[in-house]
């Protein structure tokens, strides 16, 4: 409880002990959670599912793919680092959640942050260090970078933006819902877009201190059809009848499974023996 005393009222500057924090305190942590969604969104749609292209498909010296699956695993656990540390800060900020304009400053933060992702992915990682573009097997790549920024990074900035500008009179208990559906985004939606879908292609990479014929056998647990396998022999790619049988796959000594929405997309570089 606040007592008034001649030191309070003489020193405006120190506020009641239970007045309410600002909405702005919301801003690093939903930036954050943006930031992380873009990567996610990034990681999952484009690395896993479409497989248009792996974090360093451009560097013509990373030639394993394997190296590349474990590049696009970093990026993921970076991704993740952030995302715990953004909720981390919203939780104990979440006194703020109930005030006036709570939820759009949190949408248009996080809005912010998710295009700021896919502005700052095109202008370092695709143009100034050449590590991928968003598609690497068309003959003109830089339209693919520029519909690609304009969709999900000028967008999402402009939606930012006209959020921010209704934070001022936002209704107040309305920040926790936004919360709740961002928390429940990072924490749900990417695994689960991640998941195999019953049957679809699937890239497997084998523990590599195992030999061909233990993979084998653990295809055949998991009554799966091998299409090609890499020149390493650790990286499969099988066709499954049940998403159920990737259990198998890591029971027997997977320690990578990934769905492949189309014909493996840019891996294509990496030849099956003959």
């Amino acid at each position: 409880m606040f007592v008034a005393t001649p030191e309070n009222m003489m020193n405006p500057s120190h506020p009641a002990p239970d007045a309410a924090p600002s909405v702005k305190a919301l801003s690093m942590p939903g930036l954050l959670l943006g930031i992380a969604l873009g990567g996610f969104f990034d990681g999952i749609l484009l690395h896993q599912v479409l497989q248009w292209h792996h974090l360093l498909s451009g560097v013509g010296a990373v030639a394993d793919l394997r190296l590349q699956l474990l590049a696009d695993g970093l990026f993921h656990l970076l991704m993740y680092v952030m995302a715990a540390v953004a909720l981390l800060a919203l939780w104990r900020r979440r006194a703020a959640l109930g005030g006036a304009g709570a939820g759009a400053r949190l949408a248009g933060m996080a809005a912010l942050g998710f295009a700021g992702w896919h502005v700052l992915d095109a202008v370092l990682s695709h143009w100034v260090l050449g590590l991928h573009r968003i598609r690497m097997d068309v003959p003109n790549p830089l339209a693919w970078d520029l519909g690609w920024l304009a969709v999900f990074g000028l967008l999402p900035a402009l939606a930012g933006l006209a959020w921010l500008r209704r934070a001022g009179g936002g209704p107040g208990g309305s920040g926790r819902g936004i919360a709740a559906s961002l928390a429940l985004a990072v924490l749900v939606g990417g695994p689960l877009a991640a998941l195999p879908s019953p049957g679809d292609q699937v890239m497997v990479f084998f523990d590599p201190r195992r030999d061909a014929a233990s993979h084998l056998r653990t295809l055949a647990r998991a009554d799966a059809r091998l299409l090609w396998v890499d020149r390493s022999g650790t990286l499969w790619a099988v066709k499954l009848a049940d998403r159920r049988a990737t259990r198998e796959l890591y029971a027997g000594g997977a320690w990578f499974v990934s769905s492949s929405a189309l014909a493996l997309g840019c891996v294509a570089w990496s030849r099956p023996p003959v």
